[in-house]
């Protein structure tokens, strides 16, 4: 099978954070929005160094030969193309910033530099650094008695070349992130006038180090790698949430993955600090603009008054599945409901947590968490469940990548409030967004079950796109007690009859649904892929829908972020269209859809088709029964393909663009947002 079909899993990543550069570049979004997606762009590459760029130096270093398995490219040959294409993406970004910033002067923002400032701001900051920000700092000198000091993750420094009067160098380090100091400093007199506290610091530094001359300095910023493996070094005979608390206090030290500078330094000056860091100098970027732009959300704030600067203002909306009342449970005993998330509220959901926890008729309420808000009220439903003596299982997973410390907080309360707390399992992470309330009444059994697609998390509710079934259903939920009693015991479940569950039985259910299609096209008739998701990397999961696509089946797919497979290669993928959408909301929603409209089986899922998801993770799949929730999916997901302004679509190149369309204007998130107002439940007025 030719190569060029299959793009390398992180140059995808690449061209999925340039579409968010993108939409910062885009004049037909709001600038305030703009402003967000260019700091997005930038903390989304902090995070891809940290992780997929710092797994990637592992392997150079432990196996030079090693090879990925869809381009055949080496650890060092990826390394190589993406410090290339990071370069470029970054060039792009100091332009889009520059431009967003000259466009907020209008608005009156300024971000003060003193290559152009007045005599009188000069003055009145030079003030300020001798009384707020020079007591307060901690410079240090390197030399032979004072060691390099340690640089935290993604904090910035001043790094200064002095030369003594004797002509030595050394080098001055000046941490800009202490706690005593604000990091966007107002102008007085002249309302949104900024200064950033590092330049004001780089500024004035020779002020800290007298009697020495300034030969050189700059800003500068590192990134370490955090691609630690828990379970590889983890010992059974440890605590696992202590084990987990020293591996974060680990991932704080290791080894810096690159150098950020905001000045151009001499060529001997950034090898030194290359020694002094272990950084390899192809990994020192120099950027035009801030190195950390979290300060930007600020100035918004200061901005909120102008709203032609911001989306505009929408909240999740009461969904019309649900009444106000009835008890929750009631409703869903009777049809299967679902919420739209973000486009409809997550308050049903909640709602029905807080009832079980209060309902004598309620024996225990079991859920997996992975990602939870830091004030909590899914929580605060458990813990709550269980001072009302209901049994409460709650798999808590450690090892959701930099939510270990506020899972690890929650853990806690929730073992001293008297919940079943689990960690998660050997070699497995816990992915799946499962939950299920069990009730005895009159001697039976009722299960409630919740399954989702993104996190039991009330704030990414309301920026994440996600869908949730509740059901009765005691097919589903009979399976769905299975999977807690295999999590219960360390295990996971062998087969299904009706839920797909990683890792030992999604992705095999997955290729079987694949086959069944492909064999409806060998005998003429029609044949119908419909994928939504995250990321496509399985190669197994691919091969078959290169072989499926072959044999004549119709395959649409949404994906938002990285995709390894290359659509409309001649014999190869011609019948497979793929397309990303990067919009105001985060796509997390999975949808898998196998067959034609009216013999569709149709599922929502918390797997992406990534291996990790398939054969390394606890997922699960829901099938959508109710006739009225199937309709409403589907014309989603029609919805979502004929989108001609978020959507962009993925040429036989591997290349994304907008495509220019005939027909009207349709972004699909403000379409589901209008139907989401239209359908609203009107509000009945209390007597």
């Amino acid at each position: 099978m030719a190569d060029t079909i299959y793009m390398n899993r992180e140059l995808s990543w690449l061209k999925f954070n340039e579409r968010v550069l993108e939409e910062a570049e885009n004049p037909e979004n709001p600038l305030c929005e703009r402003l967000t997606f260019a700091s997005i762009y930038q903390s989304n590459l902090d995070e891809f160094y940290m992780v997929r760029v710092g797994s990637l130096v592992d392997q150079m270093l432990l196996a030079k030969d090693i090879r990925e398995n869809k381009t055949n490219m080496t650890p060092k040959e990826q390394l190589d193309a993406i410090l290339a294409r990071t370069k470029k993406l970054n060039r792009k970004r100091d332009v889009v910033y520059e431009e967003i910033m000259e466009s907020l002067e209008e608005y009156g923002v300024h971000m003060l530099n003193f290559h152009k400032i007045e005599k009188e701001d000069r003055n009145y900051l030079e003030r300020y650094f001798e009384a707020e920000v020079a007591p307060v700092i901690s410079p240090s000198i390197v030399g032979k008695r004072q060691p390099f000091p340690f640089l935290r993750n993604k904090e910035i420094y001043a790094v200064v070349v002095l030369e003594t009067k004797k002509g030595k160098e050394k080098l001055g380090i000046i941490p800009c992130s202490s706690a005593g100091i604000q990091r966007l400093i107002p102008v007085p007199g002249k309302t949104g006038t900024y200064m950033l506290s590092e330049e004001l610091i780089l500024h004035f530094v020779s002020k800290i180090f007298k009697g020495y001359h300034i030969k050189a300095k700059s800003l500068l910023r590192i990134t370490r790698n955090a691609d630690i493996d828990a379970d590889a070094l983890y010992d059974e005979d440890l605590d696992y949430r202590e084990f987990m608390v020293e591996l974060i206090k680990a991932r704080k030290k290791l080894a810096p993955i690159r150098l950020e500078l905001s000045r151009e330094m001499d060529g001997d000056v950034v090898e030194t600090l290359c020694e002094y860091l272990e950084v390899d100098k192809n990994f020192v970027f120099r950027g035009d603009i801030p190195l950390d732009l979290s300060f930007v959300f600020q100035i918004q704030d200061g901005l909120r008054k102008r709203t032609e600067l911001f989306y505009e203002k929408r909240i999740p909306q009461k969904s019309p599945m649900f009444n106000s009342h009835e008890p929750i449970l009631d409703q869903i005993a009777k049809k299967d409901r679902f919420l739209s998330y973000p486009y409809e509220s997550i308050k049903p959901f909640l709602t029905m947590l807080h009832e079980a926890a209060n309902d004598e008729d309620v024996v225990s309420i079991k859920m997996t968490l992975y990602r939870v808000a830091k004030q909590s009220k899914v929580v605060e439903a458990l813990i709550e469940a269980a001072e009302n003596g209901k049994e409460v299982f709650v798999l808590v997973e450690l090892k959701a990548r930099f939510d270990e410390e506020n899972n690890i907080g929650w853990s806690r309360l929730l073992e001293d409030a008297g919940c079943h707390v689990i960690y998660g399992l050997d070699g497995y992470k816990v992915h799946s967004k499962l939950c299920q309330i069990m009730k005895k009444k009159d001697g039976n059994v009722e299960y409630y079950t919740q399954i989702g697609t993104g996190n039991y998390n009330e704030k990414t509710a309301r920026l994440y796109t996600d869908l949730s079934l509740m059901t009765a259903d005691p097919k589903i939920g009979t399976e769905a007690a299975r999977v807690f009693q295999a999590l219960a015991m360390g295990e996971t479940v062998e087969d299904m009859d009706h839920l797909l569950v990683a890792p030992k039985c999604l992705q095999n259910k997955v290729l079987a649904m694949i086959d069944e299609e492909i064999e409806h096209a060998k005998v003429g008739e029609q044949a119908y892929i419909g994928l939504k998701m995250n990321s496509l990397t399985d190669k197994r999961i691919m091969n078959k829908l290169v072989e499926a696509s072959c044999a004549g089946v119709h395959i649409d797919m949404v994906v938002r972020g990285i995709c390894c497979l290359i659509p409309g290669v001649k014999g190869q993928t011609e019948n497979i269209h793929i397309i990303s959408i990067v919009g105001r909301f985060l796509e997390h929603s999975r949808i898998y859809i196998f067959g034609t409209q009216e013999r569709a089986k149709i599922y929502i899922s918390s797997a992406d088709f990534m291996t990790r998801n398939t054969l390394r993770r606890v997922e699960v799949a829901a099938p959508i029964e109710d006739p009225d929730i199937r309709m409403q999916i589907q014309e989603m997901f029609v919805t979502m393909l004929s989108d001609n302004r978020k959507a962009r679509t993925m040429n036989n190149k591997g290349n994304y663009k907008i495509e220019p369309s005939d027909n009207a204007p349709l972004n699909s998130q403000e379409v589901f947002l209008e139907q989401a107002y239209d359908n609203a439940a009107p509000v009945v007025m209390e007597k």
